[in-house]
C-alpha cells in the first residue's frame, strides 16, 4: 500500500487547504445569524446554494469536471484528498450534490454538446436542483426489473409508470430517469436491454411527486408517478437502449467521496465520547462500553486503510476490487454501530428527540439511531454486496 502523494497531489491539497482556511470562516460568519422569520428548511437550502456558488467561484465545486467546465479534472488520488479535507473541516453540504457528483459527469460522458450547454451551467451554479430516479416498487436491488414504460410517438416518448425513493424530487427542476423503451425485453428474457436514460423536466404535465415520510419524520424521499407524460426524444441521454451502461457508470460515481467517511465517522465517535463525559460520565468508565468504543475506532481505521488500498490499485492501473464493495459494507456496519453506541453512551438523555428541552445536541443522536438503518440499502444493499463478494471475490459456489 502506498501512502505517499505525488508533488502535484500535495500542491492540490495545499491549494485546497489555503482556500478553505480563507473562505470557510467568511462563509460561516455570513451565516451566524439565525433569522427566525425564515423557514428552517428554506434557510438550509439557501445556505447550501451559497456554499456551492462560493466553491464554484474557486473551481472547487465540481473537481471531477474538465477544466473547460470550471472543474479540475481531478484524479482518484485528488478525489480522496478532497473528500478528506472537506471532512476534516466539516464543510457544509452543497445544494446540488446529485448533479455535481453523478448526473453532471454522465451528461459530460453521454450528452451531446447541445445537451451539455443546456443543462450543465444550471447544475454548477446551483440555479437548478436535480434528482435521480432509478428504483421502482418492483425494481430496487434488481434494478433491471424496471417497468415504467416510455413508448415512442413521433418525436416524443409517452411515459407511464412509477418510480420510488427519489430523493428531493419535489424540489427538482430536472431529473435523470431510467425508463423501459422496449417492453418485449421481459419476454425475450433480456431485461437489461431495452432501457433508456432520459433527462426529464419535472414540471412536465402528467408528472406527480408524492413525498414519503421516513422513519425520522423527514419528507425528502418521493414517489414519482408518470401518467401520459411527454418527454422529447431530444432529452434522451445516450442512444435508445443504452440506459444500462449509463446507469452503471452513474452508480460508479456514487462511490466518489467515500474516503472522507472514515474521517467523518472518527470525528462522530470522538464527539459522542466527549458528550458522554459531560452528560453520562459513568458510561465512559464501563468496561463493556470502552471495549465497543475501541473496536469502533479499529473498524474505522480498517475502512480508511481499505480505501487507501483501493486507491493504490487505481494508481497502478489495477482494478480496485474487492476493496470498494468491502469498504461499502464497512461503512454500512460502522454507521449503524456508531448510532447504537451513541445512544448507549449517552444513556437516557440520548433518546430525547428534537424539540425536547433537554435533547442532547438538538436530538441529533436520537435521530441518527433511526436514520442510519438506511445504510443497509443506500449505495447498494448489504445482501447484494455480500453476494457479489462471495461470488466474484471468494469464488464461493451457490448453495444447492
Amino acid at each position: 500500500m502506498d501512502f505517499s502523494f505525488a508533488p502535484e497531489d500535495i500542491a492540490f491539497r495545499d491549494e485546497l487547504r489555503a482556500w478553505l482556511d480563507t473562505e470557510l470562516p467568511r462563509f460561516l460568519a455570513d451565516w451566524t445569524d439565525d433569522d427566525t422569520t425564515v423557514d428552517a428548511f428554506e434557510r438550509t437550502q439557501a445556505r447550501r446554494k451559497d456554499w456551492q456558488r462560493r466553491l464554484d467561484h474557486g473551481r472547487w465545486a465540481a473537481i471531477n469536471w474538465p477544466t473547460e467546465w470550471h472543474g479540475r479534472g481531478a484524479t482518484p488520488v485528488q478525489n480522496t484528498i478532497y473528500s478528506e479535507e472537506m471532512a476534516r473541516v466539516k464543510a457544509p453540504g452543497v445544494y446540488n450534490a446529485n448533479g455535481i457528483w453523478q448526473i453532471g459527469p454522465m451528461i459530460l460522458q453521454w450528452g451531446t454538446p447541445e445537451q451539455q450547454q443546456r443543462w450543465l451551467p444550471g447544475i454548477l451554479s446551483a440555479d437548478e436542483h436535480w434528482c435521480q430516479g432509478f428504483s421502482e416498487p418492483e425494481a430496487g436491488s434488481d434494478l433491471a426489473n424496471m417497468r415504467t414504460l416510455a413508448i415512442i410517438d413521433g418525436d416524443s416518448y409517452v411515459v407511464n409508470g412509477q418510480k420510488t425513493w427519489v430523493s428531493s424530487a419535489h424540489l427538482a427542476q430536472w431529473g435523470l430517469f431510467l425508463l423501459r423503451t422496449d417492453p418485449t425485453a421481459f419476454e425475450r428474457r433480456a431485461k437489461h436491454e431495452g432501457i433508456t436514460a432520459f433527462i426529464v423536466d419535472m414540471r412536465t404535465p402528467g408528472i406527480e411527486c408524492r413525498t414519503i415520510r421516513d422513519i425520522t419524520g423527514d419528507t425528502m424521499l418521493n414517489e414519482v408517478f408518470f401518467t401520459d407524460a411527454v418527454v422529447p426524444v431530444g432529452d434522451r441521454l445516450g442512444g435508445a437502449g443504452q440506459g444500462w451502461p449509463v446507469a452503471m457508470s452513474t452508480l460508479g460515481h456514487e462511490r466518489v467521496g467515500t474516503a472522507g467517511l472514515s474521517i467523518t465517522m472518527a470525528a462522530d465517535l470522538r464527539a459522542m465520547v466527549a458528550t458522554a463525559r459531560s452528560v453520562n460520565p459513568d458510561a465512559v468508565r464501563d468496561p463493556a462500553l470502552r471495549d465497543r468504543v475501541g473496536r469502533a475506532f479499529a473498524e474505522i481505521e480498517l475502512t480508511r486503510l481499505l480505501n487507501y488500498r483501493a486507491l493504490t490499485k487505481i494508481s497502478k492501473g489495477q482494478p480496485n476490487w474487492p476493496e470498494v464493495p468491502l469498504a461499502k459494507l464497512q461503512w454500512s456496519s460502522i454507521a449503524q454501530t456508531l448510532a447504537e453506541l451513541a445512544v448507549d453512551l449517552l444513556g437516557p438523555a440520548g433518546v430525547l428527540a428534537k424539540g425536547g428541552p433537554d435533547a442532547i445536541d438538538g436530538g441529533h443522536w436520537a435521530r441518527n439511531y433511526s436514520w442510519q438503518r438506511y445504510t443497509s440499502i443506500g449505495a447498494g444493499a448489504t445482501e447484494i454486496q455480500k453476494n457479489i463478494i462471495a461470488k466474484k471475490a471468494l469464488r464461493m459456489a451457490p448453495r444447492q
